[in-house]
């Protein structure tokens, strides 16, 4: 019986999707991808006579019932996620519905959006006597987080941060990173759909973001970085200019 493909599409380029995720992708016959949060430019890369499905408007047992016709008809069937999947990418459920079916499935990794958001902005997380680590979360809202898990938590680190799925919150998402020990004039950086072609990167700092974010109408699809790494001339890549630096400190 052939595999459900769970593909990741990258963070938006249509070039940033792997080698391997573009031959499952060219060459399937149904193709269910994430709505909005996929380009849809990657879609050209489906042959004549693809089946696509917008998953923004199907609901889980839907998404199950489209892949278990094309698996039992012989056809390939691929899962297009954005970014990776392995980051807020929900196939737990569906992978758990496929285990019930007795169909399984394989994952093929993506380029996540936080990668594409720090070579958006010639960033490097982890640099010597600044930062050797970096925390990936995200605020509550409909999903909520464990307590232990706090953004006030994973402030008291002062290491590198991005924060997923919270840019409607900035504000909060401010108070709540002073209040767990990061100062408020650490740099901070949001960016608008990485490697999209309507890229949108605001920088600044803890006590100015929030009203750069709001001047430019951001209230989805964006990544919070924060951290020292984004303020230091350390850095010697070539992307990494110093008036980039000076927008930050002013």
């Amino acid at each position: 019986m052939n595999k459900v493909h769970f593909v990741g599409a990258g963070p938006g380029d249509k070039e940033l999707i792997t080698l391997k995720g573009y031959k499952l992708l060219s060459n399937a016959d149904v193709v269910i991808y994430a709505g909005s949060l996929v380009n849809p430019e990657l879609l050209e890369y489906c042959k004549e006579g693809c089946e696509i499905h917008d998953s923004a408007y199907m609901n889980l047992q839907e998404i199950i019932e489209v892949m278990e016709k094309g698996i039992k008809e012989g056809k390939s069937v691929v899962r297009l996620q954005t970014g990776d999947f392995s980051i807020y990418g929900s196939i737990r459920e569906q992978a758990e519905d496929l285990a019930k079916l007795n169909i399984e499935y394989d994952c093929t990794p993506g380029v996540s959006s936080f990668l594409g958001a720090a070579s958006a902005l010639g960033a490097e997380y982890t640099v010597p006597e600044i930062s050797q680590s970096v925390i990936i979360t995200r605020m509550e809202g409909r999903t909520p987080v464990p307590k232990r898990e706090s953004i006030e938590s994973f402030a008291a680190h002062q290491t590198s941060m991005v924060i997923f799925l919270s840019i409607q919150e900035i504000e909060r998402v401010v108070e709540r990173l002073i209040d767990g020990g990061y100062p408020s004039t650490t740099p901070i950086a949001v960016v608008y759909k990485a490697t999209w072609p309507e890229e949108k990167i605001v920088k600044g700092t803890l006590e100015d973001i929030a009203t750069k974010v709001k001047g430019e109408d951001i209230r989805k699809t964006a990544l919070i970085m924060v951290g020292e790494f984004l303020g230091k001339e350390y850095n010697n890549s070539k992307l990494y200019h110093k008036d980039f630096v000076h927008e930050f400190r002013g």
